[in-house]
């Protein structure tokens, strides 16, 4: 017989930790869920509502890692590197299938670098105005807009963000013309659109609840294909004139590609499981989010059909990123 060499560990040690995790083993350690955004924004508050009861359901700590910069590029190439195991996840959101379309050259390829786990939270965009602008209804802005274009602006965090996209799809739609302010974050725009700096704008729900509950914004039109629970008198801008308009925030999970079937169907039950309990589902809608919970199939489809929405309109529009 012949002996057993000590030299052969790290061999053994190397082909036991090149074999995929199957989802009874996982995870073996705290899983990293990177956010690509500061802390604070509706994006954390998803990752952070939910996580928690995750760490429990999983067996092991789930890690909030805000790493923003790039437009979200940064955060998402860290998970595109990362070791494919379910180990480290990435919070995406609309970026992730528009910024393809907004850079001259972006370090992934959606479909062929990561792979769906499920879609967690939508929320609406609202289209809101300035108290002093004299237009109460979606028709009544457009009207206005159409007699004199190019006269009022709106603003949004930055070139290409969710806010700028989903104005100019409106601007597109209703056939008008409105001057684009971008800022550096939506926070700074808000606060521009709450002194009177700004005409309008397509602000978050979460951002903008607060604000026209105060009676310092006026919300004419919900961005979603159905009205929100929080402002229920609040026409979607759809059935308010413009027909067929729709621009959702979304807030997903993806893992890297690669990343074992079996993991991705754990990940799934999981965060499915969470967002069907009462308590979570309650503080998610609380704070203007919608819990969704679907499943890697669905949320993979739905990729693509944003890609290709979006990637439209900037072709069209001619957006570039900064």
């Amino acid at each position: 017989m012949k002996p057993f060499h000590s030299s052969l560990f790290p061999v053994m040690f190397a082909a036991l930790a090149a074999m995929p995790v199957q989802a009874a083993e996982y995870p073996q350690r705290p899983v990293r869920l990177v956010v690509p955004y500061s802390a604070g924004g509706s994006t954390d508050t998803v990752a952070r509502v939910t996580s928690a009861r995750l760490s429990e359901r999983l067996g092991q700590q789930v890690v909030v890692d805000n790493r923003t910069g790039a437009g979200t590029i940064i955060g998402t190439e860290i998970v595109k590197n990362a070791t494919p195991d379910g180990h480290v996840l990435l919070m995406a959101t609309p970026p992730l299938a528009v910024n393809p379309s907004l850079y001259a050259k972006v370090p992934y390829v959606l479909e062929r670098d990561f792979v769906a786990v499920t879609n967690i939270a939508a929320s609406s965009n609202l289209l809101v105005v300035h108290p002093s602008m004299p237009a109460n209804s979606v028709k009544e802005l457009v009207a206005l807009l159409k007699a004199s274009p190019g006269k009022y602006n709106y603003g949004s965090s930055g070139v290409g963000g969710a806010g700028h996209l989903a104005m100019a799809l409106f601007t597109s739609m209703a056939e008008v013309e409105a001057l684009h302010v971008p800022y550096k974050g939506g926070a700074p725009a808000v606060a521009d659109l709450v002194a009177g700096r700004l005409n309008m704008m397509m602000a978050n729900l979460t951002t903008a609840q607060p604000h026209i509950r105060a009676g310092k914004l006026r919300g004419l039109g919900v961005g979603k294909a159905k009205r929100t629970p929080l402002f229920p008198e609040m026409p979607t801008i759809a059935e308010a004139g413009v027909k067929g308009y729709e621009a959702n925030n979304w807030n997903g999970l993806v893992a890297p590609a690669g990343t074992p079937r079996a993991v991705i169907q754990r990940l799934n039950k999981e965060i499915v499981a969470t967002l069907q309990e009462p308590a979570i589902a309650d503080r998610l809608t609380k704070a203007g989010l919608e819990p969704v919970g679907d499943s890697p199939a669905e949320f993979a489809q739905y990729l693509k059909a944003e890609a290709a929405k979006w990637g439209k309109l900037v072709k069209a529009a001619g957006i570039k990123a900064e």
